[in-house]
């Protein structure tokens, strides 16, 4: 069951499907409001009822309209939602553990999210002879949040929709909200109030978006998953590697870093080898309708709003202000809620002194913020905990240790070996400033990325 609509304009459509063997057996509607939604939601059903699933998975409001002989543009919005609660209807559908389709050799689930990156994804595995699936992840709806500048709230996903479906391929949407809340959300709240800064994107491709994405093209009989991330994918002697894209500006590898082998192998970035420009002329050769669209900049779930409302909003306790001290603990100021803080931070610290001062820790068991000169921010060794090893870590030479930091050169004590590990210690053999507790440590050998963990802390 899917519905859609309701306040504020009133008309709601409710569309149930039952599926079977890959087509729809079986579809219903129930409608309130106008005219126009119940001829649309009658419509809905009348195109989708006997047909394959990714038939209807391909149906759109102008579908609708067409078979209703027209609708004009103020009352196209019925059409509308009888489709968005049609695709509802099957994103429950989706969610479920069952196989939809048998496998078929060529076809593959391209992930996107309604911009120039993915499309292209999925334009290029069409043109190389691949039968395209699309799919947009659901993960965060909030009222306060932009959803029209995120890639996985509601609005994304309608935009998604329609893009896929002008390209004529079928849509997907796969609804992982409260998985992402209580994997993602919830501990980026919690490392926050323990003074630390951590990198929800990494988290989430390495343990929420890609395991949904592939456990779905398993049941979608897909061979691959594409996806528009600017990254490689090299092989050694141990097989499957991440590596850094053509593209070092739009590389986003660190962000991928979790990711193992063992799904690198099912996993394809056609994009890893362009520049973003050739992605652009490629959309505008193809008359994209999204290719000049702005990118966006924020986390998914902080789109529109800043880190320190969304943070004053869903913390589970309130800002509590607190002493600002030194290295000596000798306290120079008041802080307003230390989550607000990270280290090297150097604004908005509201502290009067002699020489520049920066966030050299965040205490969040006293809810204190230490500071320092800039000289006191440089770090040689750096703990990681925990962390995975894909090979050996003598052959670690590099490291990042922040999304738009270069790497720097390093080793690893004691060579450890391939695993896991419940930390391991990361000897740079330069200083490094700014290193931030809860950030990704994300290992190299020269471009390839050979494993990743958490920073615990750092000395010099």
């Amino acid at each position: 069951m899917g519905s859609a609509g309701g306040a504020p304009c009133g008309d709601l459509v409710r569309i149930a499907v039952r599926v079977s063997g890959g087509t729809i057996e079986e579809a219903t509607f129930d409608a309130e409001g106008c005219g126009a939604a119940l001829a649309a939601a009658s419509a809905c059903i009348e195109l989708v009822r006997g047909k394959p699933v990714l038939d209807a998975a391909r149906l759109g409001p102008h579908d609708v309209a067409r078979h209703l002989g027209g609708l004009s543009p103020g009352k196209l919005h019925a059409a509308e939602l009888a489709t968005d609660a049609l695709h509802r209807a099957l994103t429950n559908f989706w969610a479920n553990e069952e196989r939809v389709l048998g496998g078929s050799r060529g076809r593959v689930l391209v992930a996107m999210s309604g911009g120039v990156d993915s499309a292209v994804a999925a334009l290029l595995a069409r043109e190389a002879g691949h039968e395209v699936i699309a799919v947009t992840l659901k993960l965060w709806a909030d009222p306060v949040t932009d959803g029209t500048k995120a890639c996985c709230s509601p609005a994304a996903v309608v935009s998604a929709r329609a893009l896929a479906q002008s390209m004529g391929f079928p849509h997907l949407t796969l609804d992982m909200e409260d998985r992402f809340r209580g994997t993602v959300v919830q501990d980026f709240l919690s490392e926050h109030d323990q003074g630390r800064t951590p990198n929800p994107c990494v988290r989430c491709n390495g343990m929420v978006r890609f395991d949904a994405m592939l456990a779905l093209a398993d049941r979608m009989g897909a061979e691959a998953l594409v996806t528009g991330h600017y990254a490689r994918i090299e092989r050694d002697a141990g097989g499957a590697l991440l590596a850094r894209a053509v593209d070092e500006r739009k590389d986003q590898t660190y962000m991928l870093s979790a990711l193992s082998p063992s799904l690198l192998e099912r996993i394809r970035f056609p994009l890893g080898g362009l520049r973003k420009s050739q992605v652009r002329d490629l959309a505008r050769t193809h008359d994209l309708s999204v290719a000049d669209k702005k990118e966006s900049q924020d986390l998914c779930f902080m789109a529109g709003t800043t880190r320190e409302r969304f943070l004053s909003r869903h913390a589970a306790r309130p800002d509590q202000g607190g002493e600002v001290v030194d290295r000596r603990g000798r306290v120079i100021g008041r802080h307003r809620g230390h989550r607000h803080y990270t280290v090297g931070q150097r604004r908005g610290l509201g502290v009067a002194a002699r020489e520049p001062l920066y966030v050299l820790e965040t205490d969040g068991d006293r809810n204190r913020v230490v500071v320092g000169g800039y000289d006191e921010l440089a770090m040689r060794r750096v703990a990681v905990a925990p962390a995975i090893l894909f090979r050996d870590g003598a052959r670690v030479n590099r490291v990042r240790l922040r999304y738009r930091s270069e790497p720097v050169d390093c080793s690893l004590e004691n060579s450890p070996d391939a695993g896991e590990h419940d930390t391991l210690t990361i000897l740079l053999d330069d200083p490094v400033h700014g290193v931030a507790p809860g950030q990704t440590a994300c290992f190299l050998e020269g471009d390839r990325i050979l494993g990743s963990g958490t920073i615990a802390a750092a000395s010099a």
